[in-house]
């Protein structure tokens, strides 16, 4: 039996709407404070670095997310995998599948950290990053692989204790991370003047923490979830089904990152000014994109559990309210972001160029962030049924192939920011409408197949 513990939630039984609030709110501000410490980085190093350093930070986020995409898709699968066991009720298979994961994290950071130390140069002139920027970036995105290692653990960690319902710890965690992380970049950069080192190393020191906070947590769980050390193992099966989900997540990550390496390679030509001005608003955006994101776990997460209880009403029931739900946040959080852009740019740069470039692309990007909110939580609920190839293929050519056939058409004729950023919401409303025609192809499927005996 799963023994539940006080910070777990029952998304098996009883009123969603409630559990979901419950289960997003401790993700929302997770994430958020999350975005506060990287905002943090870029605030510092713009401040008292000066502007050429906040362009090598913000320039290397697109670069980044694409080599590591592919190990993070992997801990999709491990929230969905530990969901459903956890929702059948089989500790066993919950247990295999909690140090699978663990195991995964470790290796597979190792080999992506020693990866991304190596191509960071190649791709970073590939991109097409500016002179005044491609040293600085270089140097943080070497720092940052070589901690790659305990980022992976800590992503793997919290996504095993999402599985559950437990999102209230991983806020504690990040909390205590994060404010290590502030103090050290006040120290590194302003008192040391190291300049993009001093926001990188940090960074590293405080995923470190987390990194450690949430193996303890987990060593210390009184349920099916509890990680023993010796227990560490790759098992094969439980292997081949988290690659069956998370593979095609992190793929269509991956692309993704490509298609966005290739939007800040078209905002490179405008200059560092403006490759400044996009990092200011692409960090405000992800304070909407969080919001956005954390119903797309709980959708991910509830659907899985009651597939594996086998109650299809409920996993019905969830996609009412997480769509609902996500559209209502996002029209408030991405227009309100968007009114306050000035103000809220300031807060990265008193550069006038700077702040006129971020709140261009708040207008074009942030306002109707809900439309991407609506997408992912539909690719949430696909997830959850167990169908990660249809989401990934969808996405794939929905949004990246209609991006980049934009930039190659139509931004090829006209060249201005506007002309980019509109790209955005056109491919965010395309793929969300297909998305939501593939689900009710696949919840149709699933009832067919599944045994009546099964579906509560």
């Amino acid at each position: 039996m799963n023994k539940s513990g006080k910070y777990e939630i029952d998304m098996c039984n009883g009123p969603l709407v409630g559990k979901i609030i419950r289960f997003t709110i401790p993700l929302i501000l997770t994430s958020v404070l999350q975005l506060l410490f990287n905002a943090a980085d870029i605030v510092v190093v713009g401040r008292f670095a000066g502007k050429e350093a906040m362009a090598a930070v913000g320039s290397t986020g697109a670069l980044i997310n694409l080599i590591i995409n592919v190990l993070m898709g992997l801990s999709i699968g491990t929230s969905v995998l530990v969901a459903r066991y956890y929702g059948a009720n089989d500790p066993e298979r919950v247990s295999k599948a909690v140090h699978t994961s663990i195991t995964i994290s470790v290796v597979g950071g190792l080999l992506i950290g020693v990866l991304g130390i190596v191509i960071c140069r190649p791709m970073l002139e590939l991109m097409g990053t500016p002179e005044d920027v491609i040293d600085g970036a270089e140097l943080y995105m070497r720092i940052y692989f070589a901690g790659f290692p305990v980022i992976a653990l800590y992503n793997f960690g919290a996504s095993v204790l999402r599985a559950v319902g437990d999102t209230k710890r991983p806020l504690y965690f990040l909390f205590i991370a994060g404010v290590v992380n502030v103090l050290l970049n006040l120290l590194c950069v302003i008192v040391l003047k190291m300049g993009v080192a001093g926001v990188a190393v940090p960074t590293v020191v405080s995923q470190l923490i987390s990194s450690i906070l949430v193996t303890v947590c987990l060593i210390k769980s009184e349920s099916s979830i509890r990680l023993h050390l010796k227990k560490l193992k790759i098992d094969g099966a439980t292997m081949r089904e988290m690659l069956k989900i998370g593979l095609p997540a992190g793929i269509q990550g991956s692309v993704f990152s490509i298609s966005n390496v290739i939007i800040q390679s078209s905002i490179n030509i405008f200059g560092s000014v403006a490759v400044a001005g996009n990092s200011a608003a692409g960090n405000l955006e992800g304070f909407v994109y969080v919001i956005m994101n954390s119903f797309y776990q709980a959708a991910l997460n509830f659907t899985g559990q009651n597939m594996g209880a086998g109650k299809l009403d409920r996993v019905k029931k969830t996609l009412y309210a997480c769509v609902g739900m996500v559209t209502i946040a996002g029209v408030l959080s991405g227009v309100g972001v968007w009114l306050l852009g000035t103000p809220l740019s300031s807060i990265y740069s008193t550069d006038p160029e700077v702040i006129a470039y971020s709140t261009l692309r708040l207008a074009y990007v942030c306002a109707p962030y809900f439309i991407c909110g609506i997408m992912d939580t539909m690719v949430g609920m696909m997830r959850g049924l167990g169908y990660s190839i249809a989401p990934m293929l969808v996405s794939m050519i929905g949004v990246c192939g209609f991006r980049l056939g934009w930039i190659y058409t139509v931004f090829a004729r006209h060249k201005t920011l506007e002309t980019l950023y509109i790209s955005y919401p056109f491919s965010w409303t395309i793929t969300a409408l297909v998305h939501i025609a593939c689900f009710i192809w696949a919840y149709r499927k699933v009832k067919r197949t599944m045994p009546l005996q099964q579906q509560a």
